[in-house]
């Protein structure tokens, strides 16, 4: 039946190989349990539902991908997208939860509507790589700032906006979770965050900073607190129409390139150099956004961590059924989950923004015309709190300096209209 279902002779691996992927790529990605409620709770959501539904997501929009686009893809929660949620709009723009969530559904149907017209793949290419890379770079440093915000080492000054906090115990516990999950980074060991975060609780526990679990196993949280209380009317509304397209840009070439990147890796590309699957994991990818939404979570997106699995041997959609299955069976540990405090997940943060640094050795910055608009991209996402933000200086700048250097070629229409957008935004 696996072999029927899967073709696994025809990728060349095994059951075998592929259950051994399947949970490097959990282990992997498993601290999006742990960090991703963490988040979301700030924003006023009940954190028991958020595991539940972390965990759900992840194991139905995992197996979606694998079944139908044969894939050893992970999905789950977005990292960026989800402080976005959290800090810009909900704390930040003081946007309720139930409408940014409607925010998140209608960018996901926007790019389910994009991905059937075949309009995706034209978008990224309209978006010149060196904006791309300082995106994501940006990203990172906003997540990365939050989480040191999270440990209490950076905290707010009247004279200098920011400085150093206290040493506290949580901070200290938090630095000694940073320098764990960075040495096991470093030793290339599988589920080094996860590892991190877990070792930060145990110590934090031991050393009585923490309360013991109340449990191992229980029956997972209701998720009827957060799932289908979106507000889609409500986010229609014109002040957010730059949420959306920050939620949809920004989950636009973030899985596009995870996936062509991952399914290279993989070897699933036929003569031309191209991928048959694409399309149904684009699909597919909408499709687990828009559900996710309903069920109450920010934008779900294909994880790069996917690439351990494959470096493991994972070729096929084997290698997704057995990662969704472990993040089903991980909704049951909630009382285990529960115990794990915010100052151990803190270092994940920090962690991840470092991954997502590395694009920034590829931006030329002797080329000022295209350094100029990455440097403002990246900068003023951490310091204004605002993943839109940083966009919206990054489209608007190239696409003025661009043609104030009469270099009108190099900008695509799409990218034009998206500069004229991101002025509107910036103004209202």
């Amino acid at each position: 039946m696996l072999e029927k279902l899967f073709q696994l002779h025809r990728h060349g691996t095994s059951v075998r190989t592929e259950v051994i992927a399947g949970v490097t790529t959990f282990l992997t990605g498993a601290y999006i349990i742990f960090v991703h409620p963490t988040i979301l709770s700030q924003a006023g959501m009940d954190k028991g539902a958020l595991t539940t539904v972390t965990c759900l997501v992840a194991a139905l929009a995992t197996a979606l991908i694998a079944l139908w686009a044969n894939a050893p893809l992970m999905m789950a929660p977005g990292m960026g997208l989800n402080a976005f949620f959290t800090y810009t709009m909900v704390l930040g723009q003081g946007v309720p939860w139930q409408t940014a969530l409607g925010v998140v559904f209608v960018s996901g149907v926007f790019f389910l509507v994009l991905t059937w017209l075949g309009v995706r793949e034209r978008l990224v290419r309209a978006i010149p790589l060196t904006l791309r890379l300082a995106t994501s770079v940006g990203i990172g440093l906003f997540i990365a700032f939050i989480g040191l915000q999270n440990l209490g080492l950076v905290v707010k000054s009247e004279a200098v906006l920011v400085q150093l906090g206290d040493f506290t115990p949580q901070a200290l516990l938090g630095l000694f979770g940073l320098l764990v999950a960075i040495l096991l980074e470093s030793k290339r060991i599988r589920g080094a965050i996860l590892l991190g975060i877990l070792a930060t609780a145990a110590a934090g526990i031991l050393t009585g900073v923490s309360p013991w679990p109340t449990g191992l196993v229980a029956l997972p949280p209701s998720p009827a607190p957060i799932a289908f209380q979106l507000d889609i009317v409500g986010a229609l509304q014109v002040s957010l129409w730059a949420s959306i397209l920050s939620f949809m840009f920004v989950d636009l070439f973030d899985s596009l390139g995870t996936m062509l990147a991952v399914c290279r890796e993989a070897g699933m590309v036929d003569k031309h150099g191209e991928i048959p699957g694409l399309p149904r994991m684009l699909t597919a990818d909408a499709l687990a956004t828009v559900g996710g939404s309903l069920l109450g979570t920010s934008t779900t997106t294909t994880f790069i961590e996917s690439a351990s699995g494959v470096s493991d041997g994972g070729r096929t959609g084997l290698t997704g059924i057995v990662t969704a299955t472990l993040f089903f069976c991980a909704a049951f540990f909630t009382p285990v989950i529960a115990a794990v405090p915010p100052y151990a997940t803190a270092p994940a943060l920090i962690v991840v923004g470092i991954f997502m640094m590395r694009g920034i050795s590829q931006i030329d910055f002797y080329n000022f015309e295209e350094a100029a608009p990455a440097f403002l991209t990246f900068l003023l996402m951490p310091l204004t709190y605002s993943i839109a933000t940083g966009l919206a200086f990054g489209f608007l700048s190239y696409v003025a300096i661009k043609l104030a250097l009469g270099k009108y070629r190099e900008c695509d229409p799409f990218l034009i209209a998206a500069g004229a957008f991101s002025l509107v935004s910036l103004l209202l």
